[in-house]
């Protein structure tokens, strides 16, 4: 059999666009818990349960998205689309990761402006908020097991969680630095990635290119072409409203698009960033409406940049002159959204390709390897921040010099939220359950603690 055939019989072999698809609406519908419980349900999905690809190249993949601007799992589940289908697969990935957070956060926007607080959903979303604890956990824990193969990898994890938990160093300094450590001494890390034996069962992909090593190469050019569309989206509607709209709609455009190239790092850092202009600049929404959207986007699926929609919809709403109420908050949100994420697809697009043909650059390997090594403290840090904040009412920060440590009051220990947390570590460790349903007995716990 020649290459070519060998070549058609391995794409062949690769699960086919309508199929990915459902796996794409699962992993949005479910994707709760911030990066590192998006991470985890990726790395399940993917690797795992479905063995698209191998563990090698999904944290190769994960360590370039920690680098970029904007969501990294959200750009991770649409350099994974790009690699099994080529662009229209990265858009349908990303597309799919977004859009059932963003749905359910619009229609809790519009219950927070017209009603409040709802016991019933309140008590629903503590339940998932409990569950997604087990979830970042679990992921530290499989994540760590294959990232952190060298003393250097396991140094440089935990000196990128003290550094975040402790003295509140910006997110992009840690991975920056961490890719730099890597690159300028590859072999401290070169043990990092998966070993030898693993790379003896290959994903899906992995089968494909083995019979067809220049796939990747052919749909390069594709890519880069979506790329530069993806920009062209992203900036053409926010010159047109500067230049012809002027006012409150064009400032919104103007806010999200700075946002989506200046906040590497998450939500947390996005948090800072729009409560500085947003809260305080802008005077769109109050700083205990920032929490709450916060608040909101952490128990929704879909990634905690989502909290954008929710500003965006409160400048809408309470836009003055013309179109303003649901409707003006409606048009922001679309408008939000559009300038938040139609970028990540042209970061993604643009540089995934560079990023495979570079694949076995020993210090390009190094320094992703390094970045991935950090992005386990960085889950730590999470999984820390989530439990503190999670199973207890009170904190309190002790300060000492240039570090500051958020701790627990032990008093204040929230009962019911660590029964429902050690619930789900139990289906999750122990008993093997899957995600959906750890997600769902919780959920549906938290919605009867609320309502009997």
């Amino acid at each position: 059999m020649d290459l070519t055939r060998q070549g058609a019989g391995a794409a062949a072999a690769l699960p086919p666009l309508a199929a990915a698809l459902r796996v794409w609406a699962r992993i949005g519908l479910l994707s709760f818990g911030g990066p590192a419980g998006q991470i985890a349900m990726l790395h399940r999905e993917i690797v795992q349960t479905r063995h698209w690809l191998s563990e090698r190249r999904f944290l190769h993949a994960l360590s370039f998205c920690a680098l970029l601007p904007g969501p990294e799992a959200m750009q991770l589940a649409t350099y994974l689309g790009w690699a099994m289908h080529g662009p229209v697969g990265g858009v349908c990935a990303g597309t799919l990761f977004v859009l059932p957070g963003a749905a359910v956060l619009l229609g809790l926007s519009v219950l927070y402006v017209t009603l409040g607080h709802v016991p019933a959903v309140d008590g629903l979303f503590e339940g998932l908020r409990c569950a997604v604890l087990a979830i970042v956990v679990q992921a530290l824990v499989r994540i760590g097991a294959r990232a952190l193969r060298t003393r250097s990898a396991w140094t440089l994890a935990a000196a990128s969680f003290v550094a975040l938990y402790a003295f509140a160093v910006p997110f992009p300094a840690v991975v920056l630095t961490a890719g730099l450590i890597g690159a300028a001494r590859p072999r401290w890390f070169d043990r990092a990635m998966p070993a030898a034996g693993q790379a003896a069962t290959p994903g899906l992909l992995e089968r494909a290119l083995l019979a067809d090593p220049g796939r990747l190469a052919r749909q390069a050019g594709a890519a880069r072409r979506a790329g530069l569309a993806a920009l062209a989206l992203w900036l053409a509607p926010v010159a047109a409203l500067r230049l012809f709209a002027p006012g409150r709609f064009a400032d919104i455009a103007w806010f999200f698009t700075k946002m989506a190239v200046v906040t590497v790092g998450g939500a947390y850092a996005v948090l800072a960033y729009v409560a500085q202009d947003a809260v305080h600049r802008y005077h769109w929404l109050a700083p205990p409406e920032m929490l709450a959207g916060l608040g909101l986007a952490e128990t929704t699926p879909g990634p905690l940049v989502l909290v954008v929609q929710f500003v965006g919809f409160l400048a809408g709403t309470r836009a003055p002159g013309g179109l303003h109420g649901l409707a003006g908050g409606m048009v922001a949100t679309a408008l939000t959204l559009w300038v938040t994420f139609m970028p990540c697809f042209g970061f993604v697009f643009l540089g995934a390709p560079v990023v495979e043909r570079w694949a076995e650059n020993m210090r390009l390997a190094g320094g992703l390897a390094a970045v991935t090594a950090s992005v386990v403290g960085v889950i730590a840090n999470l999984a820390v921040w989530f439990s503190v904040h999670v199973l207890f009412a009170v904190t309190v920060t002790l300060r000492a010099g240039p570090a500051a440590l958020d701790l627990p009051v032990p008093g204040s220990v929230q009962p019911w939220a660590a029964l429902l947390a050690g619930l789900a570590a139990v289906l999750l460790f122990m008993l093997r359950e899957n995600v959906a349903r750890t997600l769902a007995a919780c959920a549906l716990l938290g919605l009867a603690a609320k309502i009997v």
